[in-house]
């Protein structure tokens, strides 16, 4: 069995090599390629992923290479964990927001914007090459703007059996599993507990959780808002998730929270990616170190907890047609009845060898849905822009998303995202 993963050279490869090796009696794989532009990095990262693989005497290997179809030929899994223009342009990204007073992040707002319009091709080209090379193999994209990037690939590459993930909802289960194992006094395996989310990656609420298919929500929901209420400074209004029954995503502080988000950003720098430039730094060269065959500490500070199980669970029940859910960027395809079909949703999702199926769910209150609903036009427009290099529909992409510029401002905002971006958007630049 071969796996590709597209952007090898990322320091968050490690950990997910971490998962292979520690899945590898039920995910019998053979070789695992990592692939990077960016040779000297791959040479680091890669380097320290072989020395992880040879310390367990595991029984696969680890190829590296800068050809991307090498990778991809007879290839039965594929991730995508790349990022266009590397850490530079995520900096110009959350830059670009602050110097239009708006928010400056690499999944929302411009910056987000920004990040699909250079990314979507390349994903694209990658899902051509699979067509061709690895037709029948599943693609599981990490590479954000998740839920935008996996719009694209369900309305352009809808041959591909394609889903986007997120550590968000796995975190998000896991913390509640540490509350509920608080409240009753018990260790619980994780595999007992299941999230109940609805939204769009990084705007979604969290509205239910079974334990052993047992609702135990209203439990872990009064205990979240007694602790809320304690707290001088919380992360949610109480009055907030009280009236919606639900905990939202932390990226809803984003569009709840918008002013003082801007005024944090007033302290910079440093910005997300400077301080994340330098963690990386760091750990490029432990990485070097020829003696290392474990994880550093330092990856954590990354922000990647349970990635690499993320990715290994959802690959290992889809081989091992285990019928697991799993919260995954997907088209729902009438599984939320009242919500077009062709909208990509973060839902929980049945993974089997068949692939990865909607579960059918009610929909999000409508305090919620008309948010949902305006950034997901947003989205829509902004595949439209990024595929076809349509400067009409990203301006009105920008104008639409509730974290973008007024329609007076909008078009210098565009100006300045597309120069700022100019050698990374081609099909804008003819």
């Amino acid at each position: 069995m071969k796996v590709a993963v597209i952007g090898g050279g990322s320091t968050y490869t490690p950990e997910l090599v971490n998962g292979f090796l520690q899945r590898t009696a039920s995910f019998p794989l053979t070789e695992l390629w990592l692939v990077d532009i960016d040779a000297e990095r791959l040479r680091v990262v890669g380097g320290f992923a072989q020395r992880m693989v040879e310390s367990k005497n595991a029984a696969f290997k680890i190829f590296l290479t800068t050809n991307r179809r090498e990778a991809l030929q007879g290839a039965s899994y594929v991730t995508t964990q790349l990022r266009v223009g590397m850490m530079p342009a995520r900096r110009n990204d959350e830059y670009l927001g602050k110097r239009h007073g708006l928010i400056g992040q690499e999944t929302t707002g411009v910056g987000g914007t920004a990040k699909a319009l250079r990314t979507i091709p390349v994903i694209l080209d990658i899902a051509n090459d699979m067509r061709e090379l690895a037709p029948n193999a599943l693609l599981a994209n990490f590479t954000n703007p998740a839920g935008l990037v996996t719009q694209a690939l369900s309305q352009y590459a809808p041959d591909i059996l394609a889903v986007g993930v997120c550590n968000v909802p796995i975190n998000t289960k896991m913390r509640m599993l540490t509350r509920l194992e608080k409240i009753l006094g018990t260790q619980i395996d994780p595999a007992r507990g299941d999230l109940k989310t609805l939204g769009l990656n990084h705007l979604s609420w969290h509205r239910g959780f079974t334990l052993d298919g047992e609702d135990v929500w209203n439990t872990i929901l009064q205990d979240t808002l007694a602790e809320l209420k304690t707290q001088e400074h919380p992360e949610w209004s109480p009055r907030l998730v009280e009236s919606l029954r639900a905990i939202p995503n932390y990226y809803l502080q984003y569009f709840y929270y918008t002013a003082k988000k801007l005024a944090e950003q007033e302290h910079w720098p440093p910005s997300r990616a400077e301080q994340v430039q330098e963690i990386e730094k760091g750990l490029l060269q432990q990485y070097a170190d020829p003696a290392l065959t474990e994880m550093p500490a330092d990856l954590m500070k990354r922000g990647g907890a349970y990635y690499s199980t993320v990715a290994t669970q959802l690959l290992n029940a889809h081989y091992n047609d285990l019928n697991e859910t799993h919260v995954v960027n997907i088209a729902h395809n009438g599984a939320v009845s009242s919500y077009p079909a062709h909208w990509v949703l973060e839902m929980p999702a049945r993974v089997n060898r068949q692939g990865v199926h909607p579960i059918p769910t009610d929909p999000l209150p409508d305090a919620c849905f008309g948010l949902l609903a305006q950034v997901k036009s947003y989205e829509l427009l902004t595949v439209q822009a990024a595929v076809h290099g349509d400067r009409e529909a990203a301006y009105q992409a920008l104008i639409t998303n509730p974290l973008g510029p007024k329609p007076d401002q909008a078009q210098a905002v565009l100006d300045d995202l597309l120069e700022t971006n100019r050698e990374y958007l081609p099909r804008f630049w003819g």
